[in-house]
């Protein structure tokens, strides 16, 4: 009894111990394919770097199916770690804004916005209004994430929204204008990313207009008017003291009311080809593409259907590149191929995105046959560039980056009533090439983090059954193998046991 009262007592002096330890020297072990449960250098020297005390106040309503409640459970695991990571500079509290009026008018007024789920109960499925936001606060900013959407690239939310309130120094992007470029309201989705990080203003390129030294990176999109000579030099200079520059250019232009395609000229896209880079008045055609909805007559009748154009390629593959980890699809209109071809052993040239494995290429002028039954004869390329990076080194060992996508309308969504919600993967483009180009914390690696839905359904049939018996089967292997391996262990002892009991 004696023996038991002090193995009892030891073993509960381990366990303090253990947490005693553990508070001092915490970790976990991340099996997740992209890390998704570790913490980033990045969001560990932004915690790290903290000054003022962060307040998170998450809005989530209670109740919510495992789905969506999943959302709660990430969140809450990420502040945990931040909490730590920041020697608790950071503190949080959930809210559920459902319990009374009053707090769920605090929510709205904050900014955070609800959303209908769908919920089962009593086998009928019925909607209801759930919150699932965050406001961080540090003294009198705060930055909002209206909804965490569960399987998101939530650090890199979090992350980011605490570096920008905590940024009082932020680099400067221009959007050069004065060439027909779309205005930063006609980039709403990008400008607004952008401006977590950095200070995103409008830049008017001319013959007198010196690129200040304050700009990290200059964003071209979509010029329709000609450069002239002093603007290019003017351009060059800031390159060649370490700028860097973000262009997506029409090299040809489609018009639907005429349905012709012709060229597009501005004089950029000569001084681009005196670097290497070479982009040809074509049009990239495509087996994967975006469709267009065309009015179709039966009889007397009259009604629109939605037919596949290639001129409308959806670029799916991309190469292994910050700029392009974790994009899925950027949907382009128009696009050109991209060439590059230089002697300067100084310059290097990466290609991003290409075109599919069934894919082609028809030059400018042209004219677009809707009805057109495309076959595989049509398009006998593959891997056409659309988009690459230029890098030139300089003295000194500093260097510039020049960023090219050949669709000046990628990011462009519109503005008032006229404005079109993009797709993520073509907003995460530019953004990314601009972190890439200007940011050096490494938060461009966050905001493609996310959990990868891989649904069950989309597995062949053959892994599937695989994995099905795998799951079944594996346990009770296991079992056997440590049941025999016990076995055999206790007759190797029986059988030592009777040899000294012999002797």
């Amino acid at each position: 009894m004696k023996k038991l009262n002090t193995s009892i007592i030891l073993f509960i002096a381990i366990i303090v111990f253990a947490n005693l330890v553990s508070e001092q020297y915490y970790f976990r072990i991340d099996l997740t394919e992209d890390k998704q449960y570790s913490l980033s250098n990045a969001t560990k020297n932004i915690l790290k770097d903290l000054v003022e005390p962060v307040t998170v106040k998450a809005y989530f309503s209670a109740n919510l199916p495992p789905n969506v409640a999943q959302a709660r459970k990430d969140l809450e695991e990420y502040l945990v770690e931040y909490s730590r990571l920041s020697d608790n500079n950071l503190v949080y509290k959930f809210i559920d804004p459902n319990k009374d009026e009053e707090t769920e008018m605090k929510a709205m007024q904050a900014g955070i916005r609800p959303v209908m789920i769908n919920v089962r109960e009593k086998d009928q499925m019925k909607q209801q209004k759930a919150y699932l936001g965050a406001i961080i606060e540090v003294g009198d900013q705060k930055e909002v994430i209206p909804f965490i959407e569960p399987g998101s690239a939530l650090e890199y939310a979090l992350s980011s929204s605490i570096k920008k309130i905590t940024n009082t120094n932020k680099p400067k992007i221009g959007l050069i204008q004065g060439h027909g470029e779309p205005s930063i309201s006609d980039i709403q989705e990008v400008a607004y990313a952008l401006n977590i990080l950095y200070d995103f203003i409008p830049f008017t390129l001319n013959d007198t207009s010196k690129v200040p030294d304050d700009f990290t990176t200059l964003a071209l999109i979509a010029p329709t008017d000609s450069f002239s000579t002093r603007s290019l030099t003017n351009l060059d200079n800031f390159l060649n003291r370490g700028g860097n520059l973000f262009m997506a250019l029409n090299m040809v232009e489609g018009d639907f009311s005429t349905a012709q395609g012709s060229a597009v000229t501005t004089g950029i896209e000569a001084w681009l080809s005196k670097k290497g880079i070479n982009l040809k008045t074509d049009f990239v055609i495509d087996s994967k593409c975006g469709t267009v909805s065309v009015q179709q007559q039966q009889g007397i009748f009259r009604y629109n259907t939605n037919i596949s154009f290639p001129y409308l390629p959806i670029i799916s593959k991309f190469s292994d590149h910050p700029i392009t980890k974790g994009l899925e699809a950027v949907i382009m209109k128009f696009a050109s191929s991209i060439d590059f071809n230089s002697s300067d052993t100084l310059t290097s040239f990466t290609p991003l995105a290409f075109s599919s494995e069934q894919s082609g290429s028809i030059n400018a002028p042209l004219f677009f046959d809707v009805q057109k039954d495309w076959t595989s004869s049509d398009m006998p390329l593959k891997n056409i560039i659309v988009a690459g990076v230029l890098e030139k080194k300089l003295e000194e060992q500093s260097l510039y980056k020049i960023c090219v996508v050949s669709d000046g309308d990628f990011p462009v969504g519109g503005s008032g009533n006229q404005q079109q919600r993009l797709q993520p993967d073509n907003v995460s483009l530019m953004v990314n090439s601009i972190d890439w180009m200007s940011d050096d914390t490494g938060l461009i690696d966050l905001r493609t983090k996310g959990i990868t839905y891989r649904p069950i359904d989309e597995i062949a049939d053959g892994k599937k059954q695989f994995l099905k018996y795998l799951n079944f089967l594996l346990p009770i292997l296991l079992i056997i193998i440590y049941g025999v391996i016990r076995m055999q262990s206790n007759r190797v002892k029986r059988i030592k046991i009777m040899e000294e009991n012999y002797e």
